[in-house]
């Protein structure tokens, strides 16, 4: 090669260079999408090189192909870069391994003493005799593919901030529209014949439980705990339709068990079998004193005798809504009420706590801080402290629910 014209093609090949670069650099800048960069990156490789064939692994989590031009398909699967290519920590141009047919370079890139990415490059342009003109600007293949591999490693980051975010405002909305679903204490519509207060906290943003006050008529009173199998936003969803349809169902002389078997086939229709709701139901009639309720699969609600100061489990009488496609019979159970009396329903985010030797705690909470002549409000607030039920306890893990009935 003549001499005089060495300084000529390293200045070309420098601006060449810098040409590149900066190109690259305005397209990030403009924030191009991934497959526009891979677009440039090849096309600098291939026709400014003259490389024919490029395959470029990338880590995002996994190690994943973001490119393969002209190398086979079966290279792409038989290379593993846990096994293959994390021994190869500097530039490689000596490549015998028969796993690696075809290919001629093999360029790791780091970022932070970390390998990102792995640039296998093969079919390179000879020129007449002796090193072929790609294997002198190697190390700066290897900087524009660092460069090309940590844009697009920061476009995939940006995105799933995006994805996180919207995400995250989805859950907030979710969760508004739950509480909503919540009765507020100050809305829960007691009397001097009854009293009513309850408690919910949520394990995630949204949760599966639900509980529920209504007066049904003048003398009727009707009140409800629910569970729905499972967390988050899907447990809220059809907790929110279940909640619509108990509403819409349930009246002072409507009977329970036909309303079960209807709420029965509407959370089979609406969780396609997937899930079910645990659910403890019961109507009270101010004028014959009698409580008439349903246990479906719930954790029994704790009754307690403001006279005698004793305890009774208000137990399962049939199995949860949307079990089965059809639900068998309903026990239905009457109880006289005739001395003051607190029950107090809670979901098994309050059962399954444990105590500091590991067993479930139970209903042994409800039994001690509402067993005495306090205002239900009051041993409720007191439950709460001593458990220490909030947002930010680490031990707890379900959603807790508590509904405490106090009829005087």
């Amino acid at each position: 090669m003549n001499e005089s014209r060495l300084p000529k093609d390293r200045l070309k090949m420098s601006k060449f260079k810098l040409d590149a670069l900066l190109d690259i650099t305005l397209s990030i800048n403009a924030n191009l999408p991934t497959g526009e960069l891979l677009k440039k990156y090849e096309s600098i490789l291939r026709e400014d090189l003259g490389i024919g064939k490029i395959l470029l692994f990338k880590h995002s989590g996994k190690w994943e192909v973001l490119l393969n031009s002209g190398f086979s398909d079966s290279l792409q699967k038989t290379v593993s870069v846990e096994r293959d290519l994390l021994r190869f920590g500097e530039i490689t141009t000596e490549v015998n391994e028969l796993s690696f047919k075809g290919v001629d370079v093999i360029i790791p890139v780091f970022n932070n003493n970390i390998p990102v990415a792995y640039a296998l490059i093969g079919d390179i342009d000879e020129e007449g005799e002796g090193m072929s003109p790609v294997i002198k600007h190697l190390h700066f293949i290897q900087t524009i593919s660092s460069i090309i591999v940590v844009a697009i490693e920061n476009i995939r980051l940006f995105n799933e901030s995006l994805k996180q975010e919207a995400m995250k405002r989805e859950l907030e909305l979710a969760a508004r529209m739950q509480t909503m679903l919540i009765p507020d204490n100050r809305n829960l519509q007691g009397d001097e014949r009854i009293s009513v207060r309850g408690f919910y906290n949520p394990h995630y943003e949204v949760g599966g439980d639900y509980y529920d006050f209504l007066p049904l008529s003048g003398d009727v009173v009707g009140f409800c705990m629910a569970d729905v199998a499972g967390k988050g936003i899907s447990a809220a969803f059809l907790m929110s339709n279940f909640q619509a349809t108990l509403r819409a169902l349930f009246t002072a002389d409507s009977d329970l068990g036909d309303l079960l078997r209807k709420l029965n086939s509407v959370v089979v229709v609406n969780s396609s079998g997937e899930r079910f709701i645990t659910l403890f139901i019961a109507r009270y009639n101010f004028v014959t004193r009698t409580l008439e309720y349903v246990n479906a699969a719930h954790n029994p609600p704790v009754m307690i005798d403001l006279k005698s100061f004793t305890s009774t489990m208000l137990k399962q009488s049939c199995v949860g809504v949307g079990m089965l496609d059809e639900m068998p019979s309903v026990g239905r159970e009457t109880i006289t009420i005739t001395n003051p009396t607190k029950i107090v329903c809670y979901t098994d985010g309050l059962s399954e706590l444990k105590d500091e030797n590991g067993n479930d705690l139970g209903a042994s909470p409800i039994v001690k801080h509402f067993t005495n002549s306090g205002a239900a409000a009051d041993n409720l607030k007191s439950l709460i402290e001593d458990l220490d039920i909030n947002t930010s306890n680490p031990r707890l893990f379900d959603d807790i629910s508590l509904l405490a009935v106090e009829i005087h």
